[in-house]
């Protein structure tokens, strides 16, 4: 977390703030990722619009909207363990390639069922969960294969960047979403999102990527499993961060499940309004992940954890009271920061702590937390907002990820040496290697 103030990373002479900020890009294997899975994300980000405006456009309920959230995300929770075994057993490259495949295939057969006028709301649910066990394995697999592109000194800014591109989409996947299914309907986005998996996938083929000499393992698969939980439950520093994760998906993470409601109800407007709204999130957000892509250092990230995440649930509070649709969107800039500079110091606190024969198994479980929980919220927030309305079901929300920063910040001093100790074993302190900061650090 906090770790104790080392010299750090020097700023050479002639180094620009853009050099840090983009470094990792230096590396063949993630230029090759981060073009296609740009590409890809964009697609992505115009399915997701897509679709939660098809639902409530054909049935015009929270709750179903909150339920294709939940049927989407459950699978992450109950098969991303599996998802993380495989992820420290094989190939990872080849586990990407075959998830990215599957996302393919299923974003087509969507397009198809929309574009003929065939599709219904329990066909939507089926393709969004099963595309949620592709993601149990694409996700821990991806974030554990970021090590492979860039090695331990630019993971975390590899970390940032990954981010960076994530949010780069959502600003202009929405924007797009708005505009194709205001003109031509959704399915055509859909079957955008399908043409766009190409780009990664012929990405993932032109790596050259160095076999990963993996572990003889003796143990049953089972006992790999059990083994990685143990080691997030025994890790302080790791299972308190990603305890905040899980409290933050389940309570304030689902305001962006009802953001059809908002954009259609309480600000009047249509599928445009939803994508200048889940835009603005985006801009946010990508201004988050890119101020931290600019460190050099972990010193200082578990104090960036808790602000963000308080700031995160202050700004969604006012946004929730907003009922001006200008204001709404300048309030969605802010929540987007807050959001993902504390989801990004996350990952990279973790990444930083755990070894790499944990690493898969220890991305699963930060999938679980992430992505896992946060079906148990969508639902849990359409039920909510069915009863009190979305409204104050986001405020309830910001509320719970107040009161989960506080409790992180009040248990961060007895977790701090920890955590500093895992970095420096890990290979890293403050961003660079530890042969160049362990001399400095250990006698």
């Amino acid at each position: 977390m906090d770790a104790a103030k080392t010299s750090g990373a020097v700023m050479l002479p002639g180094r620009s703030r853009l050099h840090d900020t983009i470094r990792s890009l230096k590396h063949r294997n993630f230029q090759l990722f981060f073009s296609g899975q740009l590409i890809s994300l964009v697609g992505t980000w115009m399915q997701t619009i897509a679709q939660s405006w098809l639902v409530y456009r054909m049935t015009g309920s929270s709750l179903l909207l909150g339920f294709v959230g939940f049927a989407g995300q459950i699978p992450v929770f109950w098969f991303a363990p599996l998802g993380g075994l495989v992820a420290d057993r094989l190939n990872r490259r080849k586990i990407v390639i075959a998830t990215q495949t599957a996302s393919m295939i299923l974003a087509f057969i969507l397009a198809f069922l929309t574009l003929t006028k065939r599709v219904t709301v329990w066909e939507v649910i089926v393709l969004a969960s099963l595309m949620g066990i592709v993601n149990a394995f694409d996700i821990p697999t991806r974030q554990a294969f970021l090590v492979e592109m860039v090695g331990r000194e630019d993971l975390m800014n590899a970390i940032a960047l990954n981010s960076s591109m994530f949010n780069g989409a959502r600003i202009i996947g929405p924007a797009i979403a708005g505009i194709l299914v205001a003109s031509i309907g959704e399915g055509w986005c859909f079957f955008a999102n399908a043409v766009s998996y190409i780009a990664v996938i012929v990405g993932l083929f032109l790596m050259r990527i160095s076999h990963r000499q993996a572990e003889r393992e003796v143990a049953s698969a089972l006992e790999h499993i059990a083994e990685g939980f143990r080691f997030v439950r025994n890790t302080a520093p790791i299972r308190a961060v990603l305890l905040l994760l899980g409290l933050v998906s389940v309570l304030a993470m689902p305001y962006s499940v009802l953001m059809p409601i908002f954009a259609a109800q309480v600000l009047h407007g249509n599928a445009r309004t939803l994508g200048v709204l889940m835009g603005a999130t985006g801009i946010g957000a990508l201004g988050g992940a890119l101020t931290l892509a600019s460190r050099t250092q972990v010193h200082g990230l578990g104090r960036w954890v808790w602000i963000a995440c308080a700031s995160f649930g202050t700004f969604l509070i006012l946004f929730s009271f907003s009922r001006w649709y200008v204001l709404s969107v300048l309030l969605l800039v802010p929540v987007g920061f807050s959001m993902m500079t504390q989801m990004t110091a996350c990952n990279t606190l973790v990444q930083s702590m755990v070894p790499d024969r944990f690493r898969g198994r220890t991305m699963a479980v930060y999938s679980m937390m992430f992505m896992g929980m946060a079906p148990l919220g969508a639902l849990l927030s359409g039920a909510v907002a069915d009863r009190i309305g979305a409204p104050w079901t986001v405020a309830l929300g910001g509320a719970g990820a107040i009161v989960g920063a506080l409790l992180f910040a009040r248990n961060l001093p007895k977790i701090r040496a920890e955590a500093r100790q895992l970095i420096v074993a890990q290979g890293m302190i403050d961003g660079a290697p530890a042969e160049q900061m362990t001399a400095r650090i250990v006698p």
